[in-house]
């Protein structure tokens, strides 16, 4: 039976995020794959070509705010 799990590794444990139907002291082989942020898997899908100050403008320039925040009365 192969399964997926998502699971943090602390104190030299790996502690699932659910619970597993396994038998108590089943022996189990892992894979581990370290999580990518969506940072890591969204890079390069736009084929941006700027600068990191180009991109730093474009993600932090309050003018450029999507949706635009409510005009103050």
């Amino acid at each position: 039976m192969a399964i997926t799990v998502e699971a943090i590794y602390e104190n030299g444990v790996f502690k699932p995020l659910e619970p597993l139907a396994l038998n108590e002291h089943e022996r189990v082989q892992l894979t581990v794959e370290t999580k990518r942020t969506w940072v890591e898997e969204t890079k390069g899908i736009m084929g941006f070509t700027g600068s990191q100050e180009d991109a730093d403008y474009f993600a932090m320039d309050p003018d450029l705010a999507f949706p635009p925040p409510p005009e103050e009365r």
